[in-house]
């Protein structure tokens, strides 16, 4: 068609339209596969039968269809499958160190496709705080720590129950009575100083437990070993807890993390292999936090006969823990009978003052001191950032003033900055009370353990501190580091790869939060 002088019109051309649309479609189908074999892709493994149905331009405006599919259930023998902890792989790894206990995922060609099933007579858990003190058998069947540990009342079975009395290796007779003496030697533990926490070799958590009710959250650690289901204890009884070893690698925490560590006996070699595991305690050890330690060599003046070894040689190993502990500036802050703590250093007057061939050695700045996802250990301790002095013990708001104020280290998170701080608390502040109103259960004893599957600045866990309930921040570790500034407001959290399994038993939390977050994780 042309105008009245000759010139041709400018018409839309529908070819090119259509041409452009189908495009637009096929491009973003194209994205959403790629997103979907995203974590395979890191193994250079693509994962086939990904389905995908893009209607014709001509019968839809370019809507996805994704056929459902169903997965068949495992058979009952793999009803506390963990993939990347499973004993029956750890023959494929060696001894040393231990390394068959740290995280070994399958390939994607090893991995299980079917949904894991509850073992036989398994009840809805008992709710908390009930669940501290008691937990149903058949949900939890093992016999193990109660045949082994009768002695140390760490659980005893009654009826269809198991209970936990509070007892541990070095407290027997009640964590209660432990804890009182713990804050006796620390008084920072009254007064909102110490917030988080980490015990490692936890046990049943019977620790972390006491400490919830005294304002202190504890991450309990512990690998899966011949103590059996430790942490599915732990987790069953609403206490936060993670399967993980000191071995070869980091834990998932970034520096400074924790306000206190602590170790009741949990048979950590601390001054062998060069000191390389009391070097990480050092690492997730905020300036002026505490590490406490009860057990051998701990007053081996009136235990030594106990532990099948000669005072002398007790004697040595005490002398060498204090000696490796001052050469990375901790100090003795307090001792009495059989728990001993030690402060890390406030500032970095010490380190400065450390000679440059002084041993252990300190990192270099080519070490990532945050860097906690599969980063080997490495033989030296790494020295606070002296430019964050806030986010020391000494400096930082008290708890809960320490919850909403803006941590220093929010510098460190590209783009963001204490007005982002702000608003997100806003935000959840916000979501929290309509989440409330799609899901009645929040807020209430029905939902103790929670995990925020993709947090930023813990802002959803905020929103919800005052409920009877805690919150496993997760911060993905292809996505900018946030953790630290999750830790420093006292909450918990830890590093992950959403293309692996997390590292917990199943059926040990209520509710799983997910926001901006393509996750590939099966359903367990």
């Amino acid at each position: 068609m042309k105008h009245k002088d000759g010139k041709p019109i400018n018409q839309p051309n529908k070819n090119r339209t259509v041409t452009l649309a189908v495009t637009f479609i096929a491009l973003c189908g194209f994205s959403f596969y790629l997103g979907g074999i995203f974590c395979s892709g890191k193994d250079s493994v693509v994962v086939n039968n990904i389905q995908m149905a893009l209607d014709s331009p001509k019968e839809s405006s370019g809507s996805l269809q994704v056929k459902p599919i169903s997965f068949p259930e495992c058979s009952l023998d793999y009803q506390d499958y963990t993939p990347c902890t499973d004993p029956r792989r750890w023959r494929k790894y060696g001894m040393y160190r231990l390394t068959l206990l740290e995280r070994h995922c399958p390939s994607v060609f090893e991995r299980k496709e079917c949904l894991v099933p509850p073992p036989d007579g398994y009840k809805p858990p008992i709710r908390w705080p009930k669940s501290r003190d008691e937990c149903w058998y058949r949900n939890v069947p093992y016999d193990w720590i109660n045949n082994q540990k009768s002695d140390q009342h760490w659980l005893r079975k009654e009826g269809e129950k198991f209970l936990f009395p509070g007892g541990g290796t070095m407290f027997p007779d009640g964590v209660g009575e432990y804890v009182d003496l713990m804050q006796d030697l620390i008084p920072e533990m009254k007064d909102g100083t110490v917030r988080t926490a980490i015990d490692t070799g936890c046990g049943v958590a019977s620790w972390g437990g006491d400490l919830l009710d005294r304002g202190i959250l504890t991450i309990s650690l512990a690998p899966r070993d011949n103590h059996e289901a430790q942490v599915q204890f732990a987790l069953e009884r609403g206490i936060p807890a993670v399967l993980g070893v000191i071995s070869t690698q980091r834990l998932p925490f970034p520096s400074n993390s924790f306000d206190m560590a602590h170790c009741s006996r949990c048979l950590i070699p601390w001054t062998e292999f060069g000191g390389i595991y009391l070097m990480e305690i050092h690492r997730i050890l905020r300036p002026g936090g505490f590490w406490i330690l009860s057990g051998p060599p701990v007053n081996y003046e009136r235990r030594w006969r106990g532990w099948n070894t000669t005072i002398e040689d007790q004697r040595s190993d005490y002398e060498k823990l204090q000696e490796l502990l001052t050469s990375m500036c901790f100090k003795l802050y307090n001792k009495k009978d059989d728990i001993a703590v030690w402060q890390k250093a406030k500032d970095n007057h010490c380190y400065e003052k450390l000679a440059r061939e002084s041993y252990p050695a300190k990192c270099d700045d080519s070490i990532e001191p945050d860097s906690g996802w599969y980063t080997p250990l490495r033989a030296c301790f790494v020295v606070p950032d002296p430019k964050y002095k806030k986010s020391g013990l000494t400096y930082m708001p008290k708890w809960p003033e320490r919850l909403l104020a803006a941590p220093e280290r929010i510098t460190t998170v590209h783009g963001s900055s204490t007005s982002t701080f702000s608003h997100d608390n806003g935000k959840w502040k916000k979501r929290i009370q309509h989440y409330k109103k799609l899901l009645p259960e929040l807020g209430t004893d029905k939902v103790r353990n929670v995990m925020d599957m993709n947090t930023v600045y813990g802002a959803f866990a905020a929103a919800l501190i005052n409920d009877p309930l805690w919150v496993m921040n997760v911060v993905s570790s292809y996505a900018p580091n946030t953790l630290p500034v999750v830790f420093d407001r006292g909450l918990i959290g830890i590093l992950h790869d959403w293309c692996e399994a997390f590292s917990t038993y199943p059926r040990t939390y209520d509710l799983l939060h997910l926001d901006g977050l393509f996750s590939a994780e099966s359903h367990r």
